[in-house]
């Protein structure tokens, strides 16, 4: 196995799904020549043609709007929108079009694609070039919401999404990107509606996804010097939502805290910490915590880092829960 990165990992996808499938192409901004702004795209165009992967004008609404009739006549578009923040513009597309095509054609008209996001923060970007907008999917009925927080899930999880009858928004960690790990590519790893338990514990559940996993690694390996035992959860697809699993750990810990970068009011963080309480509270030895980014517009760079959770402030939540025998 050789170090592999998150953008490596789904240029691999990309290339693997354009050789394996002539339906599907690759457009957006920036995707063609440049390989996009993160290089995700590099040499996609070189290979495959300009027919295959290209670039589009600098208009969100008609670069989704394109794919939905792309996928009408049976083809198979995957778009990038180039920034989270960018791609507010081609929402009406998104909730009106894309999440309801298949209800409204009592199914006749299924959405094979897949919309790639890169967001939430951590770069560094100034306004709107980070924010944390997968609440907006996730509530949207009719959308698969992926977000991948290792370098084999970018890729599993990708092959995973362009083979989907239904559309799929695939929400990209901008921080990730450059995270490196050793994997063979290819990579098939669980399916969507699956997640993942990335480290077992006793006394606490945290319950992630996308860019906040890390993090919550992170506390669980520096909470052993704090007596605490911690279980990782890593949803992998907000939606669909693995209760299974998520519940299981819960039931087993007695405990839960949901890190997100996401804003905390009305967010998948209430989410989950809802369906926790509602199906675990005989079981429930506290109240489920929450940490997440704060309520106010993604800050400026420099500011950034008071924003996001961090590892101290996983802690610090972690000590509100009643232990009753510390």
């Amino acid at each position: 196995m050789a170090p592999v990165s998150m953008a490596q990992a789904i240029n691999a996808a990309l290339a693997d799904a354009l050789a394996d499938d002539d339906r599907v192409v690759v457009f957006g901004e920036d995707v063609g020549a440049l390989g996009g702004v993160f290089r995700v795209t590099d040499g996609l165009t070189a290979k495959f043609g300009e027919d295959r992967c290209f670039d589009t004008p600098l208009a969100e609404s008609g670069i989704v709007g394109m794919a939905v009739g792309m996928a009408m006549n049976g083809m198979r578009p995957v778009v990038e929108m180039q920034f989270d923040a960018f791609a507010y513009p081609a929402f009406e597309q998104i909730a009106s079009h894309v999440a309801k095509m298949r209800n409204r054609t009592r199914g006749a008209l299924p959405l094979p694609m897949v919309i790639r996001v890169p967001y939430a923060g951590g770069i560094g970007g100034v306004e709107h070039h980070c924010d944390s907008s997968e609440g907006y999917y996730a509530h949207t009925p009719g959308l698969t919401v992926v977000t991948p927080a290792t370098v084999a899930d970018a890729y599993g999880l990708l092959r995973e999404a362009i083979a989907s009858p239904d559309p799929v928004v695939f929400m990209e960690p901008k921080k990730l990107y450059w995270a490196k790990e050793e994997v063979t590519l290819p990579a098939r790893t669980a399916p969507f509606g699956r997640a993942e338990v990335r480290r077992t514990g006793t006394d606490a559940t945290l319950v992630a996804y996308g860019p906040a996993v890390p993090v919550a690694m992170e506390a669980a390996a520096e909470a052993v010097a704090e007596g605490w035992d911690l279980e990782v959860v890593d949803l992998r697809t907000i939606v669909p939502f693995d209760d299974d699993t998520v519940m299981a750990s819960v039931a087993r810990t007695g405990r839960a805290v949901v890190v997100a970068e996401a804003q905390g009011f009305a967010g998948v963080a209430s989410e989950i910490a809802a369906r926790i309480s509602e199906r675990c509270f005989h079981v429930l030895e506290a109240p489920v915590r929450r940490v997440t980014g704060f309520d106010v517009p993604y800050p400026p760079p420099k500011l950034e880092h008071h924003h996001l959770p961090g590892v101290e402030r996983v802690l610090d939540t972690v000590a509100t829960l009643q232990w009753e025998d510390r």
